[in-house]
């Protein structure tokens, strides 16, 4: 699949804001500063369509970027410094939660991680969340750059082990050098001819 175009469509700060209306959605969640809005910009090839910063927690609500006028991603706010509610556990009552519980559109979460951190047990809720709820994810592994081909296999088993999950869930990628760009957009393209049928 390539993506020739990619804008930004609006945010929800609240539930009244969050589009239902039929379009394909990808959402992307993951822990603060785990790369999510880099993602995004690798997968459009945009470099500012979704805000970076460092500075953890900034995405605190839903943001909407419609794709080749026929499918969306959504930026959902990052869990672990986002302050969505009181105990980690709040933040499945949030906005997030109302977005993944109802939406009649969503095809697919993407859960990051960052390969170089021991997945914690926000990432483990998450996970188990999705499983809960029936909702479609894959793992995506950020940041796979910053590690040797050894170093980064250590870390893909490591994940595997530490969330029990396997390893063709765990698609591993860098917004630098677009390691696993491709693959994840053929993931895409595929989950989106399926959804068609």
């Amino acid at each position: 699949m390539k993506i020739i175009k990619a804008v930004y469509k609006t945010s929800a700060v609240d539930k009244k804001g969050l589009l239902n209306d039929g379009l394909p959605e990808f959402a992307f969640v993951g822990r603060s500063n785990v790369g999510k809005s880099s993602l995004i910009n690798s997968l459009t090839n945009i470099k500012r369509l979704a805000k970076t910063s460092s500075t953890a927690g900034l995405t605190k609500m839903v943001n909407y970027f419609e794709i080749n006028d026929s499918f969306r991603f959504v930026d959902l706010p990052g869990y672990g410094f986002a302050k969505v509610g009181k105990g980690h556990l709040d933040v499945w009552a949030s906005l997030m939660a109302e977005y993944l519980q109802g939406s009649q559109s969503l095809l697919t979460v993407f859960v990051l991680l960052d390969c170089r951190i021991t997945p914690t047990n926000l990432d483990k809720d998450m996970i188990t969340y999705l499983i809960y709820h029936n909702i479609p994810f894959r793992l995506v592994a950020t940041k796979c750059d910053k590690l040797s081909r050894n170093a980064l296999n250590k870390a893909i088993n490591d994940i595997t082990k530490e969330l029990n999950v396997r390893k063709e869930l765990i698609i591993p990628t860098s917004s630098s050098n677009r390691q696993g760009i491709e693959n994840l957009l053929q993931y895409m393209d595929g989950v989106l001819e399926a959804n068609k049928q």
